[in-house]
């Protein structure tokens, strides 16, 4: 992202908020893993959204028509030992030369400063009751103020949370945020093509996810958006299976949900493949029962359609197959009232994509669903799952499917991001026999 995109971030939140408003964000703080090493340091999405900034531990402010300045960062100061053992840091200095901020401080000087830019709020917007510890600390702020009332001090008296403006705003994705998700998918939808390439029996599904991530990294994706799945029959109905260490057996299907993060932004995509390269029968009954659920469900993603329509659509197809394939008996309207897929579909149809893979966002305006609207990104992702039960036929035991596409809302309807990963069964097959 460009330093001009953040700055546009900065001022629709600094408009969003009002003169009289102040808003507070915390950077993430780096985990321990074990003993002395930490986990892979990922910056909070909400804060790298709006300063583009890498580093643990700092804060942002943003105080619309302050004199000094809007945009305030405080952050850790260079110290050349430590960046000598755990690498750079942009410093003061860097945070005003590089990232934008009117004016910055180091973090030692954090509760000096911040009860200055506190005085005279009215309206105060931090991520409330995300972190107790961070409450306590923007509480003890603004007692600090409120202890000078005396002096000519005012305290804000009312609190907000951020993520109610923020998350609205992180919900509309840019042209330069769907250029790079636009990317992500290109890449994934690459990874899970070289995976369908080279699968054969015996293969152990990390094998598979070890080639993921070489593609991703060598496309420039290094990270992933979260773990990935690689499910061989029956892990396959397993829905957030992560061990990844099976064998992959012959007449097996093997279920795939993987996506990189590109630049702060996820994708997330999903296919399912038979192990050999050839669909048996039952299997490609499944299948196309849920690539016709997802193909009728991305038709619902449209402006002006509501959230749930997808989900709706996708379930009446499924149902309407199920009792086709003697997996559910009775009449369809009644079936679908009852919930009677849940016992082989009991998650939703798709979910907000963005900077998190389950990305921000309300699904409900007012108590009703909320519609589709231009720059909306989601995901839409019907699946089967019947696992090894007396009650299920036994040609279909085991089999577990999911088609997962990144569906960006357009102006004329949508564009699926992830198309050029092969989902219809021909394709899949001709593409697996070219090995």
């Amino acid at each position: 992202m460009t330093a001009t995109e953040y700055k546009r971030r900065r001022r629709a939140l600094a408009h969003a908020i009002g003169p009289n408003g102040i808003a507070i964000l915390p950077a993430a703080r780096e985990v321990v893993r074990n003993r002395d090493v930490h986990y892979p340091f990922r910056q909070n999405s909400d804060f790298v959204y709006l300063t583009g900034f890498s580093e643990p531990d700092a804060f942002a402010v943003i105080a619309p028509k302050r004199k000094d300045g809007e945009y305030v960062l405080f952050c850790r100061p260079r110290d050349p030992e430590r960046e000598q053992w755990d690498g750079r840091r942009a410093g003061v200095d860097g945070a005003t030369a590089d990232f934008g901020a009117d004016q910055a401080y180091p973090l030692s000087e954090l509760d000096t400063v911040m009860p200055t830019l506190i005085d005279g709020r009215e309206r105060l917007y931090f991520p409330i009751g995300s972190d107790a510890a961070l409450d306590a600390q923007i509480m003890g702020w603004v007692n600090r103020v409120r202890a000078n009332v005396r002096a000519g001090a005012s305290a804000p008296e009312t609190f907000v949370t951020i993520e109610s403006v923020l998350h609205e705003m992180r919900l509309r994705k840019s042209a330069a945020e769907i250029k790079q998700m636009r990317r992500a998918a290109e890449i994934s939808a690459a990874a899970h093509r070289r995976l369908m390439q080279i699968c054969e029996p015996g293969m152990n599904e990390s094998r598979l996810e070890a080639e993921f991530h070489h593609v991703c990294a060598a496309s420039g994706a290094r990270d992933q958006a979260y773990s990935p799945i690689v499910g061989g029959g029956a892990n396959g109905c397993i829905l957030h299976y992560v061990e990844n260490r099976a064998p992959l057996r012959d007449g097996d299907l093997v279920l795939i949900d993987a996506g990189c993060e590109l630049g702060g932004y996820a994708s997330d995509i999903t296919r399912t493949f038979p192990v050999n390269g050839r669909f048996s029968a039952p299997q490609r009954a499944l299948y196309e029962l849920v690539l016709e659920a997802q193909l009728a469900a991305i038709g619902k993603a449209k402006p002006g359609n509501l959230w749930n329509e997808p989900h709706d659509e996708a379930v009446k197809v499924l149902t309407k197959g199920l009792i086709h394939l003697g997996l559910l008996k009775g009449k369809l309207a009644e079936l679908i009232k009852e919930e009677a897929h849940k016992p082989y579909y009991m998650h939703r149809t798709g979910h907000w994509l963005g900077m998190d893979v389950h990305d921000v966002g309300s699904y409900k305006e007012k108590g009703a669903w909320r519609p589709f609207e231009p720059g909306m990104v989601l995901t839409v992702e019907p699946g089967l799952y019947l696992a090894d039960s007396d009650e299920i036929p036994e040609p279909y035991r085991q089999i577990g499917i999911r088609i997962e596409d990144d569906v960006l809302i357009t102006e004329s309807g949508n564009e699926i991001l992830s198309a050029a990963a092969p989902k219809e069964p021909d394709a899949i097959e001709s593409l697996m026999a070219d090995n």
